[in-house]
């Protein structure tokens, strides 16, 4: 690890606080999509696996787990890093948690979701960079973002 790396990407990173990310690309949550991260989670649970049930369910359609929305907020296509621009010397990002996630509008099977970041804290930490990057999950057709998430990224240099 260089010092001068590590300072290099705090000031570049403290510069971009409090500026959202251009968005990522729209990407559509399939029926495969959530049936494949219910076989992973053990979730089973009809409102996401039976379409045909969920229409008399409370959201009218089957939806995807909201934990599906949280895993893949950051790897949505045309967005790797969403709201983190690109650091010399920086060898991986590790993800530390989330400090406050909500939920607020089911993702509908069918939508299609895209997610800007906006990063909000920056601070050095065990010779890594702790960074606090606020991403919206946006639901297209809809005001209310699906997702309002407060990750938290280790940077490694």
């Amino acid at each position: 690890m260089s010092d001068s790396e590590l300072q290099n990407g705090l000031a570049t990173l403290t510069a971009t606080i409090g500026v959202a990310s251009e968005p990522t690309d729209w990407y559509e949550i399939t029926q495969e999509r959530v049936n494949m991260f219910a076989d992973a989670t053990l979730d089973q649970q009809w409102i996401h696996i039976d379409p045909e049930r969920a229409k008399d369910g409370p959201f009218g359609a089957a939806i995807a787990h909201g934990q599906l929305t949280l895993s893949i907020m950051s790897f949505l296509p045309g967005g790797q890093g969403v709201g983190l621009p690109a650091l010399d010397g920086m060898k991986l990002g590790i993800n530390y948690g989330w400090n406050k996630v909500r939920f607020m509008s089911p993702v509908q099977v069918g939508a299609k979701i895209r997610t800007r970041g906006k990063v909000i804290s920056v601070e050095e930490k065990g010779g890594m960079l702790e960074v606090v990057n606020e991403m919206t999950v946006e639901i297209e057709g809809t005001e209310k973002p699906a997702c309002v998430a407060q990750s938290v990224l280790r940077v490694v240099f």
